[in-house]
């Protein structure tokens, strides 16, 4: 029975609040929410099931984000909903062929956003946080975001002072001869430009004729060296960039 006394939080704004907590913070776990709602870990499950149910949120592994319905509700545009919606199951097959973090990004304005991620099974990994703000110009998969934007983005970015994330984050002039080639192979690869000791591939997905997202793979160098490592990653890549296409432009229901 919900009560009336005043300051009492009724059902209908708990769900919200919920909601809300899990719109803000992007990706977040039963006991997080409970802590910033302030109600009990077990109340946030039972709205959380509920709320999966309608697709207005999504469960990977423990965690919490955003559903298609949701982020419609939010006013995102379409196509970032439907990337949203198809992003793990096509990030997971990345995962399968690589063993290392697979990570959707879009862009933002001057920025990029990491959509969705799926984790590597190994112990030593990198990841992002999702809905978190990366730069352009550093890394493969922001620099592929980059390269196909409209001129006068390439141009705000590398007319901007550009940060220094390590030694090895590109300089302006490497920049700009990497964003041609990105353009003439379809591919960036990047060695440590954002996060010490790290590798990254990423392939751009068109629909309609233009570049809606980047995929990348990204893991240590200590695994990802190998050129037989590198060509199952092109394969990966390029097969789950194909199957994204396909899905995005597909006319079918979700």
């Amino acid at each position: 029975m919900t009560s009336n006394q005043p300051g009492a939080q009724t059902s209908f704004e708990r769900g919200l609040a919920i909601m809300m907590c899990i719109a803000s913070r992007g990706e977040v776990s039963i006991a997080e929410i409970a802590d910033e709602v302030g109600v009990p870990a077990s109340t946030v499950y039972r709205y959380a099931k509920s709320l999966r149910k309608l697709s207005l949120i999504e469960e990977h592994h423990g965690s919490y984000t955003a559903g298609w319905r949701l982020l419609e509700l939010s006013g995102q545009h379409l196509t970032h909903t439907k990337l949203a919606e198809l992003g793990v199951t096509v990030l997971e097959s990345i995962v399968e062929g690589t063993s290392e973090t697979a990570v959707m990004t879009v862009r933002s304005g001057l920025n990029a956003i990491c959509l969705r991620q799926v984790v590597s099974p190994h112990q030593l990994r990198y990841s992002f946080q999702i809905n978190q703000l990366l730069p352009l110009h550093a890394g493969a998969g922001q620099r592929v975001l980059l390269a196909y934007a409209p001129e006068q983005v390439i141009a705000k970015v590398m007319g901007d002072r550009m940060a220094r994330y390590t030694e090895k984050t590109l300089s302006r002039h490497d920049l700009a001869q990497q964003l041609a080639r990105i353009r003439q192979d379809g591919q960036a690869t990047s060695h440590g430009e954002l996060n010490p000791g790290a590798i990254a591939m990423a392939q751009p997905v068109f629909a309609g004729g233009e570049v809606i997202c980047s995929l990348t793979v990204a893991g240590p160098e200590t695994r990802c060296s190998s050129n037989a490592w590198k060509h199952r990653a092109t394969l990966a890549l390029r097969a789950a960039a194909n199957e994204l296409t396909d899905a995005v432009e597909s006319p079918g229901p979700r």
